[in-house]
């Protein structure tokens, strides 16, 4: 590539490979760099509205599978405890453990399980953690509608045994192998236990995936590749003249 210019007894003469990759890499970075940005509003934005105080709305049993995702929501019913799932693989504060799938069965007898919240693992997979829970009284429960986890990887699914053991321990169930262990009708989303509520563990529900904070952060590293780069090209390309 010729000299483009000089100055100072230096000459900076790039050649054309370089300059093609160095200006490929720079647009990606910055491409890469506003694709996290924008991630970040995003999750700004559905955060605030997770975080926003709405009371709970008064919905029917037939509109739990269509109304928004995290909606706070009121339901009458009354639990049915002797058949309960533990979710395997969930963890809190970098502690295992299982979080607790409750049936709460509905004035149509459709049921919803109601995600009580997260157990720690006993420490022997033989040993599961007592979550009974002795009123089946009828009460009213608020929460948020929440969709069943998703695994990663299909190897990471392991559905509920077909014995007649209960509670039932399973990772990453559908809601087809639920609602045939249960051998009840059951709506696709799960409701998040409000934390003030009684009869449920450790709740600190938030939004999935990385928060808003996170995403910001690798924006502003991909546009600090970006500006490294630059100063790379510039600083190695800058030559004596002999």
């Amino acid at each position: 590539m010729p000299t483009l210019f000089s100055a100072s007894g230096r000459r900076f003469a790039p050649s054309w490979p370089i300059t093609v990759l160095v200006v490929v890499l720079f647009v990606a970075f910055i491409g890469l760099g506003r694709w996290q940005w924008h991630r970040g509003e995003a999750k700004q934005a559905t955060w605030a509205e997770y975080e926003r105080d709405q009371p709970p709305a008064r919905v029917a049993d037939s509109e739990l599978d269509q109304i928004g995702r995290f909606t706070r929501v009121s339901l009458d019913g009354h639990f049915a405890p002797d058949h309960q799932f533990l979710l395997d693989n969930r963890s809190h504060a970098g502690q295992p453990g299982y979080e607790v799938l409750t049936p709460f069965i509905l004035g149509s007898g459709r049921a919803v399980l109601v995600n009580r919240g997260w157990v720690p693992f006993t420490g022997y997979r033989d040993h599961l953690p007592d979550v009974s829970l002795a009123d089946t009284s009828a009460r009213t429960l608020s929460g948020r509608i929440e969709e069943l986890p998703a695994p990663g990887l299909a190897s990471g699914r392991a559905p509920p045994s077909g014995d007649a053991v209960w509670p039932k321990l399973t990772s990453f169930p559908s809601h087809e192998e639920l609602e045939a262990a249960l051998g009840l009708k059951t709506t696709r989303r799960l409701l998040l236990l409000d934390p003030k509520l009684p009869d449920g563990y450790v709740r600190e529900w938030t939004p999935p995936g990385l928060p808003p904070d996170r995403h910001f952060s690798y924006a502003i590293q991909w546009w600090g590749f970006a500006l490294v780069l630059l100063v790379l090209y510039f600083g190695l390309n800058f030559r004596k003249v002999s």
